[in-house]
């Protein structure tokens, strides 16, 4: 599996999880889209791109379990979010309700948000070791009157929880509340089912465990909320006929995902074009036989190293899918933690924090191998002690 992808093979790399890694097919599906492009720009931009887009998003749509018209390409899960939050119409007092266990990048976008609307963004401290089986509930008895949606990972960044999504919209629906869900470590990793989910706004990254080329994502909406969405840039597809105006049906659209965050200037579209390769490579190379093996593996390096440290794990078995924490003295600096690990061992792994808590969040993908995790294992054991 490891010669199918571009990476160093001098380097043990466990950290798909951050970017991804694009196999040499979908890097030839995407070059070939790029000098297809520059044969006649203007054409393939112009004229061409919104139906090659469509067609693009029909395959996401199919992975995903969503309709294909209630879905747009952005760059990343974060640009996803921030285009629902700048969207929802918060009010001076209105709530947002998190926990912290949320990406800080998306923590920083509701702060700012919630900040120039007058209105609070709550991130609830949730009890460690995971208990799934009260979670939602629990987090749901956290909602005030003033709550208005909650926003909730489906995969958490720093820790890899994988969260109870389905008992968590069903308790916000319950309660009348909108939920926000940032799937940024979910396609690829996770079956999806969206429109059996029921989130009201789910964004996800193409580019790490589906293998995309970078900086390709999506954003689902229901249908009900795709009127109230607008783009953080403002170009034609909010001029009525602009098509007509330009020359380019391209720049407006059918839906009103389409003409509102599609064409958002001279974006070039051929990674997003490339995502039906890394969908037929995941489904050739990455099924869930081979899922469930690279989550065996991750689970199991994680529980013998918290052994040999002493530090019990923050969740059991089945709340990790391919990563996993591996729990590490908080000693020392963790940016030094990881920078010897590459300087001295190189392995690419992260080194998280969460409250006191240390974790190296190993990430294990069909490329890697036992003898990659036991290179890791050798590795943390010389840096951190253990007997």
């Amino acid at each position: 599996m490891r010669t199918l992808f571009a990476l160093d093979p001098g380097i043990t790399f466990l950290n798909h999880g951050s970017f991804g890694a694009c196999p040499h097919e979908v890097l030839a599906e995407l070059r070939r889209w790029q000098l297809e492009m520059e044969r006649n720009p203007v054409e393939f931009l112009g004229r061409r791109s919104a139906q090659l887009l469509r067609g693009a998003r029909g395959a996401l749509a199919g992975f995903v379990g969503a309709r294909a018209d209630d879905l747009v390409f952005v760059a990343n899960a974060t640009t996803g979010v921030n285009i629902v939050a700048r969207s929802l119409a918060l009010q001076p007092g209105d709530e947002v309700l998190a926990t912290d266990l949320e990406y800080g990048a998306c923590d920083a976008t509701w702060e700012v948000v919630c900040r120039e609307r007058g209105a609070a963004y709550r991130r609830v401290a949730v009890p460690l070791p995971f208990d799934r089986r009260r979670f939602a509930g629990w987090l749901l008895e956290q909602a005030s009157p003033r709550t208005r949606l909650v926003f909730v990972s489906h995969v958490a960044s720093t820790t890899a929880l994988v969260l109870p999504l389905a008992e968590i919209v069903r308790e916000a629906h319950a309660r009348g509340l909108l939920v926000l869900v940032d799937g940024a470590h979910a396609p690829g990793q996770i079956e999806l089912d969206l429109d059996s989910l029921g989130a009201d706004y789910t964004t996800g990254n193409c580019h790490k465990w589906l293998c995309a080329p970078k900086g390709n994502a999506f954003l689902h909406a229901r249908a009900e909320h795709q009127e109230g969405l607008h783009a953080g840039v403002i170009s034609w597809g909010y001029v009525a006929g602009s098509g007509g105006h330009t020359g380019f049906d391209a720049y407006t659209g059918r839906t009103t995902l389409e003409r509102r965050l599609q064409w958002q200037g001279t974006r070039d579209p051929c990674g997003a074009l490339a995502v039906p390769a890394a969908i037929d490579f995941h489904r050739r190379h990455l099924g869930s036989v081979t899922r469930e093996r690279c989550h065996r593996m991750a689970v199991a390096l994680m529980d013998t190293l918290a052994r040999r440290f002493g530090i019990e794990p923050i969740g059991g078995e089945r709340d990790f899918a391919q990563m996993a924490p591996i729990p590490v003295p908080a000693v020392g600096d963790g940016a030094a933690l990881r920078e010897r690990l590459f300087s001295r061992h190189r392995i690419e792994v992260p080194v998280t924090q969460h409250g006191e808590r240390r974790f190296v969040r190993v990430s294990v993908q069909a490329y890697n191998t036992d003898d990659d995790l036991g290179r890791l294992h050798d590795a943390l054991v010389a840096e951190c002690g253990g007997g």
